[in-house]
């Protein structure tokens, strides 16, 4: 039970400003033979709670973005802001995306997306991708004899 909550605390640090990865993670648990269903649940928990807690810098921490401590750099922010008022909220569904990611769902908190909207859309993306992780890693291991 002990790699389920590594695998949440993983999931949810990789969403937000730390640098993290939780797909190694969840491979290894895979090839562990864990349950299917458990561990994309966790893992896409624990990866969408992430995601809103950068919704919630977004949302209320914005006015601090001149600090030299602040995370984002003005020209990420801006990118991504053009980025969101070209494709919306639906592009709340590629904030699982490495780069940019991250930068994304913090745009969404400063431009005041519904936090129910959001957390369904990047829920979705999110959970697709553990998915895609899962049954890449799933895959059989192919023979080279």
């Amino acid at each position: 039970m002990i790699f389920y909550l590594f695998l949440f605390i993983s999931s949810f640090l990789a969403a937000t400003v730390l640098p993290f990865s939780s797909e190694v993670i969840l491979f290894a648990l895979v090839r562990q033979g864990e349950p299917e269903g458990l561990l994309i649940l966790t893992a896409s928990l624990g990866n969408t709670l992430g995601a809103a807690v950068n919704w919630y810098l977004g949302r209320f921490l914005l006015h601090y973005q001149d600090r030299n401590w602040f995370y984002f750099k003005q020209d990420q922010i801006e990118k991504m802001q053009h980025w969101f008022q070209r494709y919306g909220i639906w592009s709340l569904l590629f904030s699982w995306l490495p780069l940019g990611g991250d930068v994304l769902t913090f745009i969404a908190g400063v431009m005041k997306v519904n936090f129910l909207l959001f957390i369904i859309l990047v829920g979705v993306g999110k959970t697709l991708r553990y998915i895609a992780v899962f049954y890449l890693a799933a895959w059989p291991i192919l023979s080279l004899n």
